[in-house]
């Protein structure tokens, strides 16, 4: 998987949320495999201007990964929504390779990056969480973008994921949680390779999922072990906003939201917990809360 080219663009973006680690966006390659059969799960698409016209877009790419949780709205990071020019437009869309799609597309509607978002995505509005970006305790990193429902369902099928109930890994605890399978899914990039040129993360754009293990629980995020040697896999560049699921009570439950981890991606995934006060107030709004 490749950087997507958006990242040169929205730096401030994907600035770090926590003081000791950046932004991540993708699945690493060991342990992990395609996940077409997680087709609640999709990847954020953008058109924005990029030189001197803003009134029309000249750029298209896919930014980032999140789920849906509802017929309509498509759960995601406050950082893939925010520091965007003011002409930024989102779009959805839930196919399993939104980078061949994309590229398709160019080839058919050149020049023409609305035409090709629409080949792959739906448009919809952002909604991100006015207290972004918050304390590094809560950076209320969460947002959501609302679809036209019958749109969406002419083109894909799917079953909204699950959210957990209010406190839901609270009353787990460290003990439930670390008995509990975890996977994360996203079109992320992968861990970083050595190159010529220096450090790169290659690929994006696929959805994949990885194996991941509990490590600590606070009161906003989970921290996830991504450490090879477990048999985990992880979330990189590309897969913020993405889904973290914990299976409780025999159900696949969409427990947290990728947020942050270490710089190469070969360690830690820092996910966004969803059982909280705040998240479920941000929520509620979009969504009928369980």
């Amino acid at each position: 998987m490749t950087v997507p080219r958006v990242f040169a663009v929205t730096a401030a973006a994907c600035a770090a949320v926590l003081t000791t680690a950046l932004p991540s966006s993708a699945i690493n390659s060991y342990n992990a495999t395609p996940a077409p059969e997680r087709t609640e799960v999709g990847a954020l698409v953008a058109t924005w201007d990029n030189d001197d016209n803003p009134a029309t877009p000249d750029r298209v790419d896919w930014v980032c990964s999140g789920t849906m949780i509802d017929a309509d709205t498509f759960l995601t990071a406050a950082h893939c929504t925010t520091d965007w020019p003011d002409n930024v437009r989102f779009y959805v869309s839930l196919d399993q390779d939104v980078q061949a799609g994309l590229d398709a597309a160019a080839k058919k509607y050149p020049g023409d990056p609305a035409a090709q978002a629409n080949a792959v995505a739906v448009q919809g509005t952002a909604h991100t969480h006015p207290g972004y970006p918050g304390p590094a305790s809560d950076t209320h990193d969460i947002a959501v973008i609302e679809l036209p429902a019958a749109k969406v369902k002419a083109r894909w099928s799917f079953t909204p994921a699950t959210l957990p109930t209010a406190n839901q890994l609270g009353k787990l605890g460290p003990q439930g949680l670390n008995a509990t399978d975890w996977l994360v899914a996203g079109y992320g990039t992968q861990e970083a390779a050595n190159g010529p040129g220096g450090q790169t993360h290659p690929g994006g754009g696929v959805r994949m999922k990885a194996p991941v293990t509990f490590d600590a629980l606070n009161d906003s995020w989970v921290r996830l072990a991504m450490t090879a040697p477990q048999g985990n896999g992880g979330a990189c560049y590309g897969d913020s906003g993405g889904p973290n699921f914990a299976v409780i009570g025999g159900r696949n439950v969409l427990a947290a939201t990728t947020i942050t981890g270490d710089t190469p991606c070969y360690a830690t995934n820092v996910t966004y917990r969803l059982d909280t006060p705040g998240a479920r107030a941000f929520l509620s709004p979009f969504v009928n809360l369980p």
